[in-house]
Formats: structure tokens, C-alpha cells, sequence
């Protein structure tokens, strides 16, 4: 058998932060045999400068947004953020699809949009793959990733995201994007904890709190019975107040698609105390953001979960909160109240890079008091787990292919060595 050896300045585990005296064996397919003291590992050990690591898990990502880039500049908060993506994300041209770099009315050249977005999804997925990311949790409105997914090396979790305001358009819209997930499905058929690459999943998820009406919220429900699902959560106190009072902020979002008031019920309440209740089904649900969250919420979270037997993960996206709001998500409230955190890249629309190595490098800096094993805990095993792929994913357990990222020791970059 042939085998390769690998020795850094540090090898995490998973778990564990081990320092350059222990070296990780694999075999040449990338399947752990053992990690071993320096002295029993013999010659032809690979050196490298910095952190030995299974592959990261992207826990929130939006591929199909990646024609974005540099598209909506930084801080402009998030109402006008999402504006601006709702109005931008359809580019328009006057393509023909005989002519895919034509000529405009004026002799101009102009390229196809949906060539243009391909190509910029090709080159996200590229990157994240080159980083040493294995497995994406992938919000979509549409199926315009799912060729690009079929072929890929990367492990995904499809969140098919369902926008619906009104009670009334409820049915239409979630038949909508139920036949958005078919796409999904018939090119990656779904197995719950499946091992095989063409096994990824595809479930149905609710927006946010601010874009789904009741009946919808119910509809989800009943549609992703012990499924893993995701929803954007208090990205902006405006949140709370839609649901405390009827008005606030996102009501010139609304203006957009034509709503001129809160189509949402009034209940006095915070918008997670509002949403979370329509949910009872076993779910696994990713809470990401929480940019604006309080404590009492969490506690109120974390409890409801627990008596019905839902399942809670936080997952922080920070550099794009820092990207839209510059703020920070409350990462030490969520540690104190021993809530499960993962790590997400959010889209290019919303960040300069799909790097997971990034954003430990964001929350070292914003929180250095944070222990490294547990940022890397974050980065790798948690988010395995939350994903249900950590019979293969997240650690370096003998006979698993998890991969293997190596990380600079100030997290400022990653590459994919296996």
C-alpha cells in the first residue's frame, strides 16, 4: 500500500489542536490510517508551514449569486442590501442565443447575462473547492447551480428558498419551488446521510421571517419532516419591529414587489418568537446570522427546540455582516448559552471571498479571547455534524476521506492539499 504523510507546525483533528510532532498518515486516496508521533511515522513526511486540518464546511453559501461581485458596495445596511439584490440579481440584455458575444443596437458587443452568471459560478465553486471546502449548505431561489453541482467534487446541502408573502399565493409559490428541488433531485437523488458524492440533498426552506406568510411557514413544515433546513434570522432589529408593530424598514422592500403594508400578523412578539412555533416536525434548523439577536431570544430559542424536539445551529456569516452592517454577530452570548455554531460565507454579493479560512480570520480578530481549537471546531467538525456528513466529513477518524486543508496560521488563506 502506498501512502502519504503530512506534518505541519499544527494538526487539528477536529477535535483537537495537536502541535508538529505528530503526523497524519493517509493512504494514496486520501483514507486517514493513523496519526503518529514524528518518531514512529518513518521518511518521506510531507512538511508544510502552518495548520493541518480536514477539509471546512461552508454552512451558508448562495452560489448562484456569485455574478454579484463587486456588484453592491459594503455598509449599506441591510435594507438597502437587499434591495438592491432583489432589483440587480436578473442582469438584462438584448442576447441572442445564436450570438452569445453579439452586437447591441448600437454595434456595441455584449455578452449573454446567463453566460456571464455561469461563468461566475463556475469560478465561486472553483474557489471554494481550491480552498479546502468539502461540503456547502447552498441557498437557491433558482436551479441554476444544479449543473454545476452535479459535477462537482464538493459535498451539498441544497436549500431550495422559498419566497411567499401572502397567504393567498401560497400554494402557487410553494409548488413553484418544489419543482426548483425536482431539478435538484433527479440529477442528485436524495439519501438522508447518504456516503456518495451523488447523494446530495435538497430540502425546502423558508426565506426569512420578513418574506414568508403563515400558511407558507405550515406548508415547509409539513414538507421537511426531519430534514435539514435554513432561515436568514435577525440580520436587522427592523425584524422585530415588523412583527412587534407592522412598520419599520422593511416596508420599502415590500414596495418592491408591490405590497404597500406589512403583509405579516401583528403578535406583539420578536420575529424568531413569531416563526419558530410554526416549526414541530424534527427539524434541523440553521438559524444564520443572528446578527441583532438578544439573549432572551436565544434562551427562548434553545428552549423551544428542546421541548419540541427541533434541533438549533447558529451559524455565523461575519464577514458579510461586516461587509452590509458592519457589525458583528454576538458570538460570546452565543457561546455562553452553549448553542451549536457553525460557519457560513454568504454570497459574493455580500463578501470579497468564499473563504471559510477568512472568516476564522475575522472572528480571531474580533474575538481573540476565542480558543483556536474552537474556531477550528467550528470550521470543520460542527458544521459535519449540523450537516448530518460526519461519517465522513469534519475529522480525521481512521478509514474517513474528510479531506485535508492546509491553513496559514493567521488564517489568512487555505488550499486543498488532498
Amino acid at each position: 500500500m502506498s501512502y502519504l504523510k503530512f506534518r505541519a507546525d499544527h494538526l487539528f483533528d477536529g477535535n483537537r489542536l495537536l502541535d508538529d510532532q505528530f503526523v497524519l498518515i493517509t493512504d494514496k486516496e486520501g483514507i486517514i490510517l493513523d496519526i503518529v508521533s514524528n518518531e514512529k511515522a518513518g521518511d518521506e513526511v510531507q512538511t508544510f508551514r502552518g495548520i493541518l486540518t480536514p477539509g471546512l464546511v461552508n454552512c451558508h453559501c448562495h452560489l448562484e449569486l456569485s455574478h454579484l461581485k463587486n456588484i453592491i458596495p459594503p455598509h449599506t445596511g441591510l435594507i438597502e442590501f437587499l434591495c438592491s439584490v432583489v432589483t440587480k440579481r436578473e442582469a438584462s440584455s438584448d442576447y441572442h442565443p445564436d450570438d452569445p458575444v453579439g452586437r447591441d443596437s448600437h454595434g456595441g458587443a455584449y455578452e449573454d447575462p446567463s453566460f456571464k452568471k455561469m461563468q461566475a459560478i463556475i469560478a465561486a465553486e472553483k474557489e471554494m473547492y481550491d480552498g479546502g471546502i468539502v461540503a456547502v449548505g447552498d441557498i437557491g431561489n433558482t436551479a441554476d447551480t444544479a449543473d454545476i453541482k452535479n459535477n462537482s467534487k464538493i459535498r451539498w446541502q441544497n436549500f431550495v428558498e422559498v419566497l411567499s408573502f401572502t397567504d393567498e399565493k401560497a400554494d402557487e409559490n410553494i409548488e413553484h419551488f418544489k419543482k426548483v428541488a425536482e431539478v435538484f433531485e433527479i440529477q442528485n437523488p436524495v439519501t438522508i446521510g447518504s456516503t456518495f458524492k451523488n447523494k446530495d440533498r435538497t430540502s425546502l426552506v423558508p426565506h426569512a421571517p420578513y418574506s414568508i406568510s403563515p400558511k407558507t411557514f405550515e406548508w415547509i413544515n409539513t414538507l421537511t419532516q426531519n430534514q435539514i433546513i435554513s432561515i436568514h434570522n435577525q440580520e436587522h432589529p427592523a425584524e422585530d419591529e415588523l412583527y412587534k408593530t407592522g412598520g419599520g424598514e422593511y416596508l420599502k422592500l415590500f414596495k418592491i414587489f408591490g405590497i404597500d403594508k406589512s403583509p405579516f400578523p401583528v403578535t406583539g412578539k420578536s420575529s424568531i418568537r413569531s416563526m419558530l412555533p410554526h416549526f414541530n416536525n424534527g427539524q434541523t434548523i440553521f438559524l444564520v446570522h443572528n446578527t441583532f439577536m438578544q439573549e432572551e431570544d436565544v434562551k427562548w430559542a434553545n428552549d423551544y427546540a428542546s421541548a419540541t424536539g427541533l434541533k438549533l445551529i447558529y451559524c455565523l456569516c461575519i464577514n458579510a455582516n461586516l461587509y452590509i452592517e458592519n457589525k458583528v454577530p454576538p458570538v460570546i452570548m452565543l457561546m455562553r448559552n452553549n448553542c451549536s455554531i457553525v460557519l457560513g460565507t454568504d454570497s459574493y454579493s455580500s463578501n470579497w471571498q468564499l473563504s471559510i479560512a477568512k472568516e476564522m480570520e475575522a472572528i480571531h480578530k474580533n474575538f481573540p479571547d476565542i480558543p483556536i481549537e474552537t474556531i477550528l471546531q467550528w470550521a470543520t467538525i460542527n458544521g459535519a455534524k449540523a450537516l448530518q456528513w460526519d461519517n465522513e466529513l469534519g475529522s480525521f477518524e481512521k478509514g474517513m476521506k474528510p479531506g485535508i486543508t492546509l491553513i496559514n496560521n493567521d488564517f489568512s488563506a487555505s488550499i486543498k492539499l488532498v
